[in-house]
């Protein structure tokens, strides 16, 4: 059931040079948990990631591995991409590579039609480019190299000698798309989020815009140019079309017209392809310039950005065989501020796992379960009439759902579990006040303790629901503990936006014994 409002949402496409850390798990699993909370919202949903495959530094592997490219990237992309996916719970509902011919296809149309339409030209060009992050370097991104490189011009990120090209190259003609694109900054707002991301973009395109070189012809891995195939389209412009070319551009008009225009998560340090060159690009082209485009910040180890180059990149897996995918998922869309960088460390998220989920969320569910099997032979009760204390965690449950779905709004995932997470403290705080077996001790009492224990199995049915975008394995376990699914339906077709609401979780459901939801972990260090 979809509401007819399009959320079509993207990671950015990942350049499978290597295996992925858990940078790119992090990214991954925020961009799915958006897709599923609007998923389950009713929302037509559409979720893309995938591989970006051409360019040099791939050419270059492949042939130290003494392989072809495109057996290179199909190894790469087989063992260590897709599996990612599954590790990490990852429900997207498209995987682009970019040597598809889908992709290729969209590609030569799309750069035809901005051709076509005056917005390229050849020219000579002459700078110097960084094979690893595949770009031309400004100024700006120049350093002066120290011990083996002294005397050498270095990138800034990876600390390596640049190399001085000099091509006949084509270019598109982005210097004029300079007021157009500050127009649009400031026309949406929204439009780059979060504001420090804004401000950088804005005041990168207020010092005038460049023409990008978009071809190249000293290597052949790569799209070739429609008009002059001894030129490969830069990889960049590749990379960045798959947006479009995976919801149909230039081979399915009707399905381009239903998702597009879509929103990008992506890293800040590719922050300036996607807000000021992908935009321009479409602007080109006569297309609508994505919905927004939200930078996250960078995920830090030891006070640095992780990078194969420099060793601090940990493999998502060996975090799961540890913690569970869902504790993954968890630890890293709640303990950093989407939008902003974070440290991970292993004591970290040990200790949150120990204190949020096991004690916090998995405790409380247990609990539940076994009081109301003790008290009540496993059937939820029939509540007797509420008091303020009960009436006090309804409205935590209804604020609770309407703050978390604000949250998701504004991309902030962070904030909409701690919203959720008020459920849990306080349902925890309620059942140590109204002491359920006490209550059970005292036949008086009986109508006050179903009363109690439908007020807890009630809330874990709103946490069941409201966290299964994060938390997917755990709630979907609770959900079954619960008794739910025969009076209510499978967990991913409850209505998201409708979580709030009381009383849903009829008497009677049948619960059943629930194994703990995150088990102690046994580690010696």
């Amino acid at each position: 059931m979809t509401s007819g409002r399009s959320f079509y949402i993207t990671t950015p496409i990942y350049y499978p040079s290597d295996v992925p850390h858990i940078g790119h798990g992090y990214t991954t699993v925020a961009v799915d948990a958006l897709a599923r909370w609007h998923r389950q919202a009713g929302d037509d949903t559409w979720m893309l990631t995938g591989t970006d495959e051409h360019g040099q530094k791939m050419m270059r592997a492949a042939a130290a591995n003494g392989v072809t490219p495109q057996e290179w990237v199909d190894k790469l992309v087989t063992e260590a991409w897709f599996p990612l996916l599954n590790t990490l719970d990852v429900a997207n509902d498209d995987f682009i590579r970019t040597t598809q011919e889908r992709h290729e296809d969209g590609v030569k149309k799309f750069v035809q039609a901005i051709y076509d339409r005056g917005y390229i030209y050849a020219g000579e060009f002459e700078a110097l480019y960084c094979v690893g992050c595949e770009e031309f370097k400004t100024e700006a991104d120049i350093m002066d190299g120290t011990g083996p490189f002294e005397g050498l011009k270095v990138c800034a990120i990876h600390s390596k000698p640049l190399e001085l090209l000099q091509e006949k190259n084509y270019f598109f003609k982005l210097s004029e798309f300079q007021d157009r694109l500050l127009e649009l900054y400031r026309e949406r707002p929204d439009f780059v989020q979060p504001e420090s991301a804004r401000n950088e973009v804005a005041a990168f395109v207020q010092q005038g815009l460049k023409d990008l070189s978009i071809s190249r012809s000293a290597f052949d891995w790569g799209i070739p140019v429609p008009w002059d195939e001894s030129h490969v389209i830069y990889v960049w412009v590749d990379a960045l079309l798959n947006y479009a070319t995976a919801v149909g551009f230039g081979s399915d008009e009707e399905t381009f017209e239903r998702r597009w225009p879509a929103h990008h998560v992506v890293g800040k340090d590719i922050l300036r392809f996607h807000a000021v060159i992908w935009p321009a690009m479409l602007m080109a082209a006569g297309l609508e310039v994505p919905r927004g485009v939200f930078a996250h910040g960078w995920l830090l180890v030891g006070g640095e950005k992780m990078s194969k180059s420099k060793a601090t990149g940990i493999a998502p897996e060996t975090l799961v065989e540890t913690f569970g995918s869902d504790a993954f998922r968890f630890y890293f869309l709640s303990a950093i501020a989407f939008g902003q960088d974070g440290s991970f460390s292993w004591e970290d998220l040990s200790a949150r796992y120990q204190a949020e989920l096991a004690n916090g969320f998995g405790n409380l569910a247990s609990r539940t379960v076994a009081m109301t099997a003790r008290y009540f032979d496993g059937a939820v009760p029939t509540p007797g009439e509420y008091t303020d204390v009960d009436r006090a965690i309804q409205r935590t449950v209804a604020d609770a759902a309407a703050a978390a779905d604000a949250a998701i709004d504004r991309f902030r995932i962070d904030e909409a579990i701690r919203a959720v997470w008020t459920i849990v403290d306080e349902l925890n705080g309620y059942i140590t006040d109204n002491e359920p077996w006490a209550l059970a001790k005292d036949d008086a009492q009986r109508e006050r303790l179903a009363t109690v224990l439908y007020t807890c199995n009630e809330g874990l049915r709103a946490l069941a629901v409201l966290l299964s975008p994060v938390m997917p394995q755990a709630t979907a376990k609770l959900w079954d503990a619960l008794g739910a699914e025969p009076a209510l339906g499978a967990l991913e077709a409850q209505p998201l936006r409708e979580a709030g609401a009381w009383g849903l979780l009829p008497a009677g459901a049948a619960t059943s014994a629930l194994s703990p939801l995150f088990p102690r972990i046994e580690q010696a260090d």
